[in-house]
Order: structure tokens, then sequence, then C-alpha cells
């Protein structure tokens, strides 16, 4: 049976995470399905409740940045300079690994990810656990990411022992991860803080290259990822969507559509904030209803658009 808490009982989510338990919280970027990260057993929960790979490495949420030498070693200046202007928030850092985070929340490999959630739940049952929980987004692995807490019921109830009830995630999508374990600084996945916001602290950091991406030590780069059931189409504009559809169809993006047929539903988003915050919410519902194909109109990649067109491009991706 999957408790559900309220937010107020984040002594309660933080007993269950100390018992080697599993809690989905939430998160200023998507909610997640947190565990012990110095108990294997509790990762091995996260990867059965998720289905999820288990060669792909887990984000390690802590309170706060002063925490990061318990966990990780060979820290770099610019990590120090990057958590002063973003940390609280959704930058994830892949950095050198101390021996106390079990392997398999890192997939065997000798780096680890880290990040310090701003979400005050997150951070009141991070403070309360006193211990680095590793935190996956807490959907079934493959489906779009859980930004309310009604998602995470519908992927994982009765999976995991208890779901912090909160109100939807602000972002809407994944934290940044930049890897510093290596000579270059690269962001390997795009999030609300973004590669321009980054380089303008330190210019060498650089964006990794499509090619070759089983290689790469990031958590949600190696398998599909945010997939509805329907089928997911990228567009210019929504017209494009109508001139050659019968079956029911759905868009969301920046330009509005009428609804006229052959379209069942539809998101015009003000800016593209909203649009993230959005997206995976806009997936779900349309597979509520059955929706065959989901238009999604693309944006510019420069800022968090750079964000959006990945987890598009990766939705879209054999759909």
């Amino acid at each position: 049976m999957t408790l559900r808490l309220d937010p107020d009982q984040f002594f309660q989510a933080a007993d269950i995470l100390k018992r080697g338990g599993t809690v989905a919280f939430p998160t200023e970027t998507v909610y997640g399905l947190g565990a012990d990260a110095t108990n294997a057993s509790a990762i091995e929960a996260i990867f059965t409740a998720k289905g999820r790979p288990s060669d792909n490495p887990l984000i390690i949420h802590l309170q706060h940045p002063d925490q990061i030498l318990d966990y990780c070693h060979n820290v770099p200046r610019i990590a120090y300079q990057l958590m002063e202007v973003f940390c609280p928030g959704p930058l994830t850092f892949v950095l050198p690994k101390k021996a106390s985070i079990v392997d398999g929340a890192t997939a065997g490999m000798n780096t680890v990810a880290i990040r310090f959630p701003s979400h005050p739940t997150a951070q009141k049952i991070l403070e309360a656990a006193g211990l680095p929980i590793a935190a996956p987004s807490a959907n079934r692995s493959g489906r779009p990411s859980a930004t309310t807490w009604q998602a995470v019921v519908e992927d994982l109830d009765g999976r995991v022992d208890a779901i912090v009830c909160d109100l939807p995630t602000d972002i809407g999508l994944e934290s940044t991860v930049l890897d510093l374990s290596s000579t270059t600084p690269m962001v390997l996945r795009c999030g609300a803080i973004t590669l321009e916001q980054l380089q303008r602290v330190e210019p060498a950091i650089i964006l990794r290259s499509d090619a070759n991406l089983a290689s790469v030590n990031s958590p949600g780069l190696r398998h599909r990822h945010y997939q509805p059931r329907a089928k997911v189409v990228l567009c210019d504009s929504p017209n494009q969507l109508s001139l050659n559809s019968t079956n029911s169809i759905a868009y969301i993006g920046l330009d509005p559509t009428d609804l006229q047929p052959p379209f069942s539903m539809s998101k015009q988003c003000q800016d593209i904030d909203e649009y993230a915050r959005s997206l995976f919410d806009f997936f779900r519902q349309c597979d509520v209803a059955n929706i065959e194909t989901i238009g999604c109109q693309r944006v510019e990649e420069i800022g968090l658009g750079r964000a959006i067109m990945d987890r598009l491009r990766r939705a879209a991706e054999s759909s």
C-alpha cells in the first residue's frame, strides 16, 4: 500500500527513507522518487518500481552545497563558482564519486550526479533525513516525467512506499546536467539553467554533441524517455498537422489553433516557460483521452528552448 502524505508530513517521509523505503516527493523540476543513496537495497527498489534499466545512473539530491565533499572528490573550482550562482536549483553536477554512494546508484561508474533542489518540501525532507537521496523522476521508465502527484499515483501507486502530495512543479523539465569530471566542462542534458547562463560564469563550458550518447555518464540519456502512448509529431505550426490527419489529434505549442476537426485537444502556451511547465502533463492528458497523435510546435533552440526541443525530439523517437 502506498501512503499519501501531506507536505507538512516531511518527518514521516524522512523516516521512511531512513528505514530504506521509497518516497516520491516534489522538486522544482519534476517529482522525484527518492531512496537512501548509501543503501543498496533501497536503490534497487527504485529501479524495480520504475522498471528502470540498471545501467541508467541516478541523480543524488543533497540539502546544501557544503555536503558535496562528503560524496565527491577532485571538485574543481568552477563547481564552487557555479554553486554560488545557481544552487540550490535545477543544476546537476557530474563529479568523481566517493565510496559512500553505492555503485547501484551510479550504474557502476566512478562518477556521481549531484544536485541541490530548491523546492521547500524537498529541502525539508532532505534535512530531516540527513542522507543523500537518490531521486530520479517519479514515473515508470520511458513515460513522461511526473509534474503532479496525481501523475505519480498513475504510474507508481502500489509500487512505492509513499507519495508526498504537493502542488504541481514549477519548471516541468528535469535539471540541467553538467559534467565536470573531465578537463572540458560539458552540458550533457539541457534544462532550466541554460547553456548561455552557465557560459556567463565559465565561457569554456560546451554543449555535448548527439554522437555516442551511450558513452556519456549522465542520467536520462541512455534510454527512451518522455514518451506518451500517442505518436508525437513535431511541426512548425498547427496548420501542418491538419493537412493529412484522419485520426484523433492534439496540439501543444505557442501558436493558437481553433480546435476545428481533426483536433481533439489543444494547449496554447503563452511563452516557453509555460510550454516547459505544461508539456509532460499535456502528454498524460492526451493518453487519458486516447489521443492517437500529438503535434508539438518546434521552438528556437536557445535558452530554455534548447531543453524543450531535446525533450520533444526524444518523445518523438520511434513513436
